[in-house]
């Protein structure tokens, strides 16, 4: 894989992974307004695997954010995240805030460049595959990257935190 060099029209995101010097692939797709689904939106569009595709969500443990990676395949284990992070409870968060404090769209949040960091953690079933995709910062526009890549970058750790459906 290729890096890729944004120097203009980048998003957070690809600013992030390029000034990291994190090889990334750029990975666009048309994005239908009418999904109901984003992260199996782009698995179909991208003609990926779903377990290979990454959505991220923002969830509030103990009143904190903390983002949970997770396949699109699955759905977020809430007190999984919260052992994980060695919390007590974790409510998903409200879009509104997870929208002001990441700096991106919901159904765009992507892990990388967020406006402020928040504790982070990626699925473990993440490190069974050579790359995976998550979003590159708006709708419609992943980032194909390592998994252990991605772990670097927002300093997460990885854990158990999706159901499998």
């Amino acid at each position: 894989m290729a890096k890729r060099t944004r120097t203009s029209g980048g998003t957070p995101a690809t600013v992030a992974l390029t000034a990291a010097g994190i090889a990334f692939e750029v990975r666009p797709y048309e994005h239908d307004p009418r999904a109901t689904s984003y992260g199996m939106e782009a698995a179909e569009a991208l003609g990926a695997d779903p377990a290979r595709v990454f959505k991220t969500l923002l969830a509030s443990l103990d009143g904190r954010l903390v983002v949970g990676i997770v396949p699109v395949s699955g759905q977020l284990d809430l007190k999984a995240l919260a052992r994980a992070l060695g919390g007590s409870k974790a409510v998903m968060a409200d879009v509104a805030a997870a929208e002001r404090a990441t700096g991106y769209v919901a159904g765009g949040i992507s892990p990388v460049g967020q406006k402020r960091a928040h504790p982070t953690v990626l699925d473990d079933s993440a490190l069974e595959h050579e790359t995976i995709l998550v979003s590159g910062g708006r709708r419609g526009f992943d980032v194909e990257l390592a998994p252990r890549d991605l772990v670097a970058v927002t300093a997460a750790v990885t854990a158990t935190i999706a159901r499998r459906d």
